[in-house]
């Protein structure tokens, strides 16, 4: 570790305790894309990368940390979503010791990201994927590690277990620290935004993006994360926050209402905009029995981006069990 050169902490990273910081990527706005960067003996690994356009952060919270860009061991993508995944690629072109750690689902398409920039040139459209996440670079095959489920990574010693846990996507694995009892969710464990935190501590929803959506699939993940017993959640949207059995029994709940409430809602060009409509309503319910008191234009606003993800999501859910 290079104490003498650590710089001091930048205004977008926060410390957490036992080595773990929490990066603001700048995606969006402010506190909406958190990378994660774990240190432990003054070796480092990322937890997500954010876009293309958070390098400059994450290479500065390395620094601010104490280490070099050749002591990171991994770069470990929770999931190939661009939001979480589009900066991996020239990320890993500064850590030339680094590998990527990736679902097995995923791999190919952080190899070859062809197919992911088109992917998501069909939900957001050309003109935005450049603006939001820049051209992506791909990752040499040979620098790729293929999780598998109930693996173990070591960090400098630190045991990092990755776990399988598919309902956001198919290509998702959370990891489980055993030295923090925490858990870093990706989008598995849903989003949490600190301008929803009340008196009652923070709020969660679900986000079921498209393509891979699964509620069963979804309710039995954050069971399995649950059954750790972790003190905390590491979300990538965003941050660290705790009471985790409430937060689980929250965000099971909203499900069970958005599934129930996408079924009832026919097809046809209004179901996007129906969807939308009626999963707005169930999270305003939801974080006004919470004691959130900010005006409902607002939350729209903090919410729109979801909203209309999650209904685009739910959409293609429906779609694919009516086939």
């Amino acid at each position: 570790m290079r104490a003498e050169t650590v710089a001091a902490q930048p205004d977008f990273v926060e410390r957490l305790g036992h080595g773990i910081h929490v990066v603001d990527t700048g995606f969006h706005r402010p506190r909406f894309d958190a990378a994660f960067l774990i240190v432990e003996k003054g070796r480092g690994a990322f937890v997500d990368a954010g876009t293309n356009h958070s390098l400059p952060r994450l290479l500065a919270a390395l620094d601010a940390a104490g280490v070099a860009a050749s002591d990171v061991d991994f770069v470990i993508a929770t999931h190939v979503h661009l939001d979480h995944a589009g900066g991996a690629g020239l990320l890993m072109q500064y850590l030339p010791r680094a590998r990527l750690v990736v679902h097995p689902r995923g791999a190919r398409h952080l190899i070859n990201p062809v197919h992911l920039v088109l992917s998501a040139t069909k939900v957001y459209g050309a003109a935005e994927v450049e603006r939001s996440y820049g051209a992506l670079v791909a990752v040499a095959k040979e620098r790729v590690l293929q999780s598998a489920d109930a693996m173990t990574i070591e960090l400098a010693g630190r045991p990092l277990l990755l776990i399988d846990t598919p309902g956001h996507a198919m290509h998702h694995h959370c990891i489980w620290d055993a030295t923090s009892r925490s858990l870093f969710t990706g989008d598995t464990f849903g989003l949490s935004y600190r301008e929803f935190d009340t008196e009652r501590g923070p709020w969660i929803m679900p986000t079921t993006t498209p393509v891979q959506f699964q509620p069963e699939a979804l309710r039995r993940s954050i069971e399995r994360m649950v059954s750790f017993a972790p003190t905390a959640l590491n979300l990538t949207h965003y941050g660290r926050v705790g009471e985790v059995e409430r937060l689980a029994a929250l965000f099971l709940a909203q499900l069970d209402e958005m599934v129930a409430f996408a079924k009832t809602v026919e097809g046809g060009p209004g179901r996007h905009e129906a969807l939308k409509r009626g999963l707005e309503a169930i999270h305003l319910r939801s974080l006004r029995a919470h004691g959130v008191r900010l005006a409902d234009e607002r939350i729209r606003e903090l919410l729109a981006l979801d909203l209309e993800l999650n209904a685009q999501g739910i959409v293609v859910w429906l779609e694919r069990i009516a086939a």
